[in-house]
């Protein structure tokens, strides 16, 4: 069965950090991209991240270049994104989620596969 686990999701104050977790079971999670999409409320989801399958490649969406670092363990199946100087804007149900290929698809049926989300909440 697959599976895609998100965690470390919560509460945080503006400037804060959060490192989000991913873990991956039941497919071959070294020969797939990895990403993160996030939906806010009353808003279009939006692409975050991505990291290839070896690790080599990373790429973000403009707002949070500078800010989130993304990385992956493949011997652990898990994907981690740290997430510093987080703004109210961030605030966002963030999805993991993988493909075998590139892309910036923010529509969950361009992936192979799509976690069930964890809440990121930036306030004061």
């Amino acid at each position: 069965q697959v599976q895609l686990v998100e965690s470390g999701g919560g509460l945080v104050q503006p400037g804060g950090s959060l490192r989000l977790s991913c873990a991956a079971s039941g497919f071959d999670f070294s020969g797939y991209w990895m990403y993160w999409v996030r939906q806010a409320p009353g808003k279009e989801r939006e692409f975050v991240s991505r990291i290839s399958w070896n690790g080599n490649s990373t790429d973000y969406v403009d707002s949070v270049k500078g800010r989130f670092t993304l990385s992956r363990d493949n011997a652990k199946n898990t994907v981690n994104l740290q997430m510093d100087s987080l703004k109210p804007e961030d605030t966002a149900v963030y999805y993991c989620a993988a493909s075998r290929l590139a892309s910036r698809s923010t529509r969950p049926q361009s992936y192979n596969y799509w976690g069930q989300g964890t809440q990121v909440t930036v306030s004061s």
